[in-house]
C-alpha cells in the first residue's frame, strides 16, 4: 500500500521533528518550521511523542486529521513568504495585525484555503486562486 507507506513516512517526518526540537537537535529549516507549528499546537503533542500515526482521522467521526491541520499551516506559511496568490503577503500582515495573533490569523486564512482545495477537488480542476485571494481579502472586512 503505497499510500500508507508514503502517509507513515510524512507523519514520521512530524514525530522526528517534534523529538529534535524537544531535545535540542540541529534542524534544517523544513525541520525548523514544522516543529513551529507543532510547538503552536500543544494538543498534538501527546500523540506525536507517543508516534500515535495510523489513526484515519475521518471528519464523518468528528475528527480532525492533526497532520492535514499542520500541513495546511505549512502551505499557509509558503504560500505567504512566496506571496502566490500575488496579493496573500499583505492580507497576512494586515489581517495579522487585526487579529493580533499569528496562530488565529492562519486559522482564519486555512478557512480560505481549505474551501479552494474542497472545491477544486469537488470540479476536478486546479484550484482557483483568484476566488481563494477573494475569500482571503473578505476576511479583512469580517476582523
Amino acid at each position: 500500500m503505497l499510500y500508507t507507506s508514503e502517509r507513515d513516512k510524512l507523519r514520521l517526518f512530524y514525530v522526528e521533528c517534534w523529538k529534535k526540537a524537544r531535545n535540542g537537535l540541529p534542524m534544517d529549516p523544513m525541520e525548523q518550521m514544522v516543529a513551529r507549528v507543532i510547538e503552536m499546537h500543544p494538543e498534538y503533542h501527546a500523540m506525536l511523542e507517543n508516534e500515535k500515526l495510523g489513526n484515519e482521522y475521518k471528519p464523518e467521526d468528528g475528527e480532525t486529521n492533526p497532520f492535514l491541520h499542520m500541513g495546511m499551516h505549512l502551505g499557509l506559511q509558503e504560500q505567504v513568504v512566496m506571496d502566490r496568490p500575488a496579493g496573500i503577503k499583505a492580507v497576512y500582515q494586515q489581517l495579522g495585525e487585526k487579529i493580533g495573533d499569528v496562530m488565529q490569523t492562519e486559522h482564519a486564512m486555512m478557512d480560505c484555503l481549505g474551501e479552494m482545495m474542497w472545491q477544486a477537488q469537488r470540479s476536478q480542476s486546479e484550484p482557483d486562486e483568484m476566488a481563494y485571494l477573494k475569500c482571503l481579502q473578505d476576511l479583512l472586512l469580517k476582523y
